[in-house]
């Protein structure tokens, strides 16, 4: 059984050591389970930690609602959710590695799965564990590494996944409740970039699984920020490879090499709110902190 209390404090290629209390530069990803980190925003973790500002990684839950070893889907005969999680969660810890996150913190709560699973009903599940608890754990990171930068999902979890928005709920919960977050940033892939990357994916012969809504991701107008983190692709798609338990749903591992660096050298993002002095328009989300 995975403690539900499972936190890896100041982990750091893996080490345990406690995190130093300072106001240096610091990032914080809000992410759901293990495997999101990379996305919507290896890049712009790798890039960071390459430019020496603190990153921090706070996964939410461990993930048993994926495929198991054998590939068994969530809801089959013989599907291992404790195997699982114990996977997905090593499989974290070589992704944090491979994009030198300096401190991972793991919440260690149960995979809600998709919405409208019947996992949805678990009480253990992240989505109904009660906000002050949850959010009121995060705080107490958000005190513990005063991230000037901190990055989540937007209030629809970028798809409607459960675990995703209360990521999102737990995030803005706990940067209202500290006020240690500067700026606070939600993940976004902008439509026109998802109706080009299947366009040029079915051109290049890859089998894919669903077609996008046409109001699927972002609005192009409303992002704020892109981020170029071409320099750090190979990390980033190592980090993906990481997570071979998932591989199976990650359809840009099926892409031309070509294909993937295209689709990995910029992340996008649409600012919530920022109370410094920056940009508009930004190309780097530490704008107007150094």
């Amino acid at each position: 059984m995975i403690d539900s209390g499972v936190r890896d404090v100041g982990w750091t290629t893996g080490t345990l050591e406690e995190p130093r209390m300072t106001h240096e530069l610091t990032l914080m990803a809000v992410h759901a389970h293990p495997d999101d980190e990379v996305l919507g925003t290896g890049g712009l973790l790798a890039r960071s930690a390459a430019e020496g500002i603190r990153t921090v990684l706070v996964t939410c839950t461990n993930g048993e609602q994926g495929d198991d070893s054998g590939g068994l889907k969530p809801g089959e005969p013989g599907h291992d959710a404790e195997e699982v999680a114990r996977r997905r969660l090593a499989e974290v810890r070589e992704s944090a590695g491979l994009l030198d996150i300096a401190h991972l913190e793991l919440l260690g709560y149960r995979d809600s799965g998709m919405d409208g699973w019947s996992t949805n009903d678990d009480p253990r599940a992240f989505a109904n564990v009660p906000l002050d608890e949850s959010a009121g754990r995060l705080a107490e990171l958000m005190q513990r590494y005063r991230p000037q930068v901190v990055v989540t999902y937007d209030e629809n979890g970028g798809y409607g996944h459960p675990d995703h928005i209360q990521a999102h709920r737990i995030a803005m919960a706990a940067a209202e409740k500290t006020g240690v977050p500067d700026k606070l940033y939600y993940t976004a892939i902008p439509r026109s970039g998802i109706k080009q990357m299947f366009e040029t994916a079915r051109q290049a012969g890859v089998e894919l699984d669903f077609d996008p809504p046409d109001d699927f991701g972002t609005p192009d107008e409303l992002i704020t920020s892109v981020v170029d983190v071409s320099a750090h692709v190979d990390a980033k798609r190592k980090a993906l490879e990481a997570h071979a338990s998932q591989g199976e749903n990650i359809f840009l591992l099926r892409m031309p090499e070509e294909m993937q660096r295209a689709a990995f050298s910029f992340e996008t993002f649409v600012r919530h709110y920022c109370r410094i002095d920056a940009p508009e328009k930004e190309e780097d989300l530490f704008a107007g902190l150094r």
